[in-house]
């Protein structure tokens, strides 16, 4: 029988798996959920990055304690890489700053390529990280333009397997220990072809035993929103985070090119309109 979100017991402890929506911090989406279902005790188990997609483990109550076992198991990536660009945060956060040809490059070349990221390897997180530098934040840094110096750490790529080549795009699927960052492993793997990348999708698809397909979304944890007690009013109103509004996260290059997105679509749906023929009238 499968467990629904009622049959859950918040207070005394549950591992709860979320698919998180874009352009939401891990954080907000623990708000979100402790102030919908009213939950003491929560916390995540394992960041997704604002433009990254898929599996979040939330664990409240006793199950807090759960935490760090969660957080060091493997885990397993998709996503896309686009080729010949590169950026400052390493993904969409902020604007390409380098171009570099790649259309000479063959599919067996970028396959190749990914051979010596497999195993053991030294890898430098993106200074739009969450690692800390003399107490601050990295990406805190980077925001406001300071440099800073990140060191290399061992982490491990058990899988690196290139789904799709098309193009600019090159689609992957990724097994790793904990500690990895997609977006430095899209840096890497540009550098070595010679022509830059970064990452452009990510999703998160397994935990350990946890899958993506398991996952709730926030609208049903929004559904399951206890009612008020009678008479007792909220201390403030509430103010949801709307899914478009990234600038808190930083991230306004990604909100530009949404801009660009939308202003093309309705320019495209206002020529198509302009072109339809009149419908004749009797």
């Amino acid at each position: 029988m499968t467990k629904t979100l009622a049959d859950y017991d918040f207070e005394t402890g549950e591992v709860l798996l979320l698919d998180k929506p874009l352009t939401w911090t891990s954080f907000d989406v623990v708000r979100k959920v402790k102030n919908t279902l009213r939950i003491k005790k929560i916390g995540h188990a394992g960041t997704l990055d604002p433009l990254a997609t898929g599996l979040l483990i939330l664990c409240t109550g006793k199950k807090t304690k759960e935490i760090d076992l969660i957080q060091a198991q493997e885990k397993e990536y998709t996503g896309t890489f686009r080729l010949g660009e590169t950026t400052p945060s390493f993904d969409l956060e902020t604007a390409v700053d380098m171009a570099r040809p790649y259309a000479h490059l063959t599919d067996e070349e970028i396959t190749a390529a990914t051979a010596q990221f497999m195993g053991l390897i030294q890898q430098t997180p993106p200074i739009f990280s969450a690692v800390k530098i003399d107490g601050k934040r990295a990406y805190e840094l980077a925001r406001t333009g300071q440099e800073a110096e990140i060191k290399a750490k061992s982490v491990e790529i058990k899988t690196f397997e290139l789904t799709r080549i098309a193009l600019p795009e090159v689609d992957f699927r990724v097994v790793c220990s904990k500690g990895t960052y997609i977006r430095s492993l899209a840096r890497d793997l540009g550098v070595a072809l010679g022509c830059g990348a970064h990452l452009t999708r990510l999703v998160r698809t397994r935990i350990g035993e946890y899958r993506v397909e398991d996952a709730f979304t926030l609208e049903a944890i929004e559904a399951l929103r206890p009612p008020r007690p009678e008479g007792e009013a909220p201390a403030r109103p509430r103010r949801e985070r709307p899914h478009t509004a990234p600038n808190r996260a930083g991230l306004q290059y990604f909100a530009a090119l949404q801009a660009d997105a939308l202003a093309a679509k309705e320019h495209e749906a206002a020529k198509d309109a302009a072109d339809a023929p009149e419908t004749p009238t009797e």
